[in-house]
């Protein structure tokens, strides 16, 4: 709405889509969230997880966003100069996926969403500066990456090595772990094999513990978040131990190391398992038909650490006998499918007795179970035990023995905790605490430490074993084998070996004219995009025509948003904005995304591009956006999903359903509770929908009133209408009092009683929204807040010179406090009110007047015998005596206490009054 047309027609109905067009229009003509690092306000980088260009926004985008720029602009209106940018994920498979269904090319699909996803973004209203925008498929982009990468090679941090991988033999591609389900590709269905391929990686294990120590100086991250990161990253202390190997003949094999964190448990070793792929499986199945047969077997399937938890513990005896460290024991070799190549030495020193996989493992092959740890109970009595049979004979000994005469010496008691103990070893699982030594020959009776340190002291001076720090974390494999993804910039030469693309030649282009069928990747299937020449011996060569993962463009964008154009990944601009001070994004990128773009931000310090250690100040996990689901059963016993879109709802008068049919046929649908939204159970909203319908402030403000931002939000669409009712309401109010002749100022002296409550409710609601948005982001709260004051100012009925300027105030303070959220009413609105147009975030955020939250009276619960009959406003300093005497004249209370006798009054000053009555 124009200003003209407000001063014609204030009481004119609230028409969203003339007002956000309105809006939109003059923050597009004023360039109103491009900035600049001239500014002399301090800097606010506030950010969202960038979204991959799917083809349509999803109400998580919305939430996400609508977070971010509720953020953004309050931070704005506070007097910051704040960046708020996007741009788009556009590498991946799922854009090679849709190719071929849609019988295109990648990159048209990706682009001609980015341009459909763009206008909904901007439909939305966010305050984005959209001068800052790429995608990460383009060249211009991806360059700088490769440019990185071949920086990295010559300084040792990027490698190439085989590594065994999840291999899709129909998509013939490595899969993540999570891509495999139940043995099974994701997409294609077809068993996944272990395959051990060449693979690049990055050293970001030489980064582990500074990434370990970083999560302590990050005070704005969510604990959960960095106790997944510490737990990911996995730093342990403990021993690598070597034993001997030999065959049924007593010949030496060779040695086999292995890792352990619980050294203390050596002495009950019963087998040790070793990795499929291990050097001495291989030389095992070398003769051994059955058990090359049982390790081809084991390839089959994912790599993953979860799916080696859960599945069935298998084996197979390797013929090979290790020789136990300490006391030369012979125990056999096991190929076990639950030990992997990749992690540790690929060989564990199986303790059944104290570990259970192992313990699994050992119940279904018949192996010995030994326990060598035993909690403070069983050492109690295995010391009375002991005890008694140093102050007895050799009689005690027999009597123990045949367990007749025990209780003669007070020490059954004791011998039962014994064997409990070790029968709930044997019959029910593995004890995996720490305790104390036993059955250990010299190290019995130490506790961990103690036989830790001599373990230690004992093989180092044997040469055969070591103190070492350990990390669960492995290096990155950052290469993937499917075309849609960023070249690495490597040429293989036949006689160099791997050689990193001169820097002069990048970017290594990928060719997005192509026909693509899924079957292979265009580039790996085009000799002459392939054949090159070996920039160090002048030789053929061949370019790598593996892409990179796609969490490499998503570790570093956020710093290229900081310097559009540069040279350079960054230039100096970077260090005016990093780190960022808030970044809003799914509790699902906890562990890999936030951990890798923490590993790059420090590849790029090292490199001299940036000059801070973390990347976040702060971060805030969203939760995720559920939606009721509806289906019906299929003959076959599928089901199939319908969208809420297509359901008649019935519900009850408290809102829950109670019944639901199809809206084609009239006809009963059954009813799936409420679940995450997503395509496979059709429960998705589109935001197009209720945008159209209500507007795009009604759907922001939903999104922010409906639960915490850290919950998940259950979508509701009788709370959206409840949220557009909430914005007519607040645009009458506006209209009906900007129509009145005049609204003088605010003149503290001379409020009466109710003109002095009405502002006080003002200036509390001022404080609490304030610190709502700034540092609780408690975004729910602070709406319920707003409609609470809206509530106050429609009672407020005075047309005083005074009442009216009391409005006044209260209107204009709302109309800013709520522009973070409905930013284009409220644009609207403030030019209804009789601003100019203007940019409401360059316009301050309200100040508290402390003497406006002053009381000059306070209200008293009365209770009468512990029940509440009422309320008094009294005087804050009024005395006990008035107080109690004010009390008792208030109607509902008097009525309560009438004929009986008041045995006690206890007054709490500012709080109650208790009237005990008998």
């Amino acid at each position: 709405m124009s200003a003209e047309a407000a001063q014609t027609d204030q009481n004119a109905s609230y028409d969203p889509q003339a007002v956000e067009a309105s809006a939109r229009r003059y923050w597009t003509d004023s360039r109103a969230f491009e900035v600049d690092e001239t500014s002399d306000k301090p800097k606010y980088y506030c950010l969202s997880m960038l979204p991959y260009p799917s083809g349509a926004l999803h109400m998580g985008h919305v939430r996400n966003y609508t977070i971010s720029d509720v953020i953004s602009r309050y931070k704005r209106m506070t007097g910051h100069n704040v960046l708020q940018p996007m741009g788009w994920d556009a590498f991946g498979l799922p854009a090679e996926n849709a190719a071929i269904k849609n019988r295109t090319a990648p990159a048209k699909w990706t682009y001609a969403n980015i341009e459909h996803m763009k206008a909904q973004l901007q439909q939305m209203g966010y305050a984005i500066d959209w001068t800052r925008e790429f995608a990460t498929c383009q060249p211009d982009y991806y360059m700088h990456e490769q440019r990185m990468f071949v920086r990295l090679m010559k300084k040792g941090l990027a490698y190439r090595r085989n590594a065994v991988v999840n291999w899709d033999p129909v998509d013939r591609t490595v899969l993540a772990n999570e891509q495999v389900i139940d043995g099974r590709g994701w997409r294609t269905g077809a068993l996944v094999e272990k395959r051990e391929i060449p693979q690049w990686f990055l050293k970001i294990t030489d980064y582990a513990q500074e990434l370990l120590d970083g999560l302590d100086t990050l005070a704005g991250w969510p604990e959960a978040v960095k106790t997944m990161q510490r737990n990911w990253i996995g730093r342990s202390e403990g021993l690598e131990i070597r034993f001997d190997v030999v065959d049924e003949d007593g010949n030496a094999v060779g040695p086999v190391d292995v890792y352990t964190t619980r050294p203390d448990t050596l002495m009950g070793v019963t087998f040790v398992s070793i990795a499929a792929e291990h050097p001495l499986a291989t030389h095992a199945a070398a003769n051994n038909k059955a058990l090359a047969g049982f390790i081809a077997e084991l390839r089959q399937g994912g790599v993953s650490e979860a799916e080696l938890e859960t599945q069935e513990k298998r084996g197979m005896y390797t013929g090979l006998r290790a020789l136990h460290p300490v006391t030369g024991e012979e125990v056999p070799l096991y190929v076990a499918n639950f030990v992997l190549m990749g992690y540790g030495t690929g060989a564990v020193m199986a303790v059944p007795g104290h570990d259970q996989r192992d313990w699994e493992f050992a119940k279904r092959y018949q192996l010995p179970i030994r326990p060598v740890i035993v909690n403070d109970a069983v050492r109690d009595a295995l010391t009375e035990i002991g005890q008694h049979l140093e102050k007895h004979d050799d009689a005690m000994a027999a009597a123990l023995g045949n367990g007749a005469a025990v209780d003669v010496y007070d020490i059954g008691a004791a011998v039962q905790v014994v064997q409990d103990f070790v029968r709930a070893i044997d019959e029910e699982g593995a004890y995996t605490e720490r305790g104390w030594l036993v059955n250990s020959g010299e190290f019995d009776g130490m506790d961990f430490q103690q036989a830790l340190d001599a373990l230690a002291a004992r093989f180092e001076a044997e040469s055969r074993g070591r103190r070492r720090v350990n990390f669960r974390l492995r290096d990155w494999g950052v290469s993937r084998q499917r075309y849609w993804g960023c070249p690495i910039p490597v040429i293989i030469c036949p006689s160099c070996g791997d050689v990193p693309v001169p820097e002069e030649q990048l970017p290594v282009l990928l060719p997005e004219d192509v026909e693509f069928s899924g079957v292979a990747s265009p580039i790996k299937s085009d000799p002459e995009w392939r054949r090159t020449t070996c920039p160090q011996c002048g030789g053929a060569a061949e370019r790598e025509t593996d892409t990179f993962d796609t969490f490499m463009e998503s570790s570093w964008y956020m710093h290229r948003y900081t310097s559009p154009g540069a040279a350079d990944m960054v230039d100096e601009r970077a260090n005016y904005w990093m780190p960022i001070d808030q970044y809003i994004g799914g509790v699902e990128h906890a562990i890999l995304h936030l951990l890798y773009f923490r590993f790059y931000h420090r590849l790029m310090r090292d490199q001299g591009l940036v000059d801070s250690d973390e990347p976040v100040h702060n971060l805030l996990t969203q939760g995720m956006v559920i939606a009721e689901t509806f289906y019906r059963d299929n003959p076959d016993g599928s089901k199939d999903w319908i969208n809420p879109a297509d359901v008649e709802i019935v519900r009850d008068d408290k809102g829950r359903i109670a019944g639901a049919t199809l809206k084609a046929d009239g006809q009963p649908v059954v009813i799936g509770g409420t679940e995450k939204m997503s395509k496979s159970k059709n429960n998705g909203v589109d935001p197009r929908d209720m945008v159209g319908k209500h507007g795009a402030d009604t759907v922001r403000l939903f999104s922010m009133f409906a639960a915490p931002p850290e919950q998940s939000l259950e979508w509701n669409e009788a709370g959206v209408e409840g949220m557009a009712r909430f914005l007519r309401r607040f645009w009458n109010a506006v209209s009906t009092h900007a129509a009145q002749p005049d609204h003088p100022e605010v003149d503290a002296s001379q409020l009466d009683a109710a003109q002095k409550t009405l502002r006080r409710q003002l200036h509390e609601t001022i404080q609490k929204v304030g610190d709502d948005y700034g540092r609780r982001h408690s975004f729910n709260t602070a709406i319920a807040a707003l409609m609470e004051l809206l509530n106050h100012v429609a009672k407020f009925n005075d047309m005083s010179d005074q009442g009216r300027a009391v409005r006044h105030e209260a209107l204009q303070a709302m109309v800013l406090m709520l522009n973070p959220v409905t930013p284009h009413v409220s644009h609207a609105l403030w030019q209804v009110l009789g601003h100019s147009q203007e940019l409401l975030e360059d316009v301050p955020f309200p100040v508290v007047d402390p003497a406006a939250l002053v009381r000059d009276a306070v209200t008293l619960a009365v209770q009468v015998n512990g029940k509440l009959r009422g309320t008094i406003e009294v005087p804050v300093d009024v005395s006990k005596e008035d107080a109690e005497r004010i009390a008792l004249a208030e109607p509902h209370v008097a009525q309560h206490v009438d004929g009986l006798t008041i045995r006690k009054v206890i007054v709490v000053p500012g709080k109650i009054v208790n009237i005990v009555v008998g």
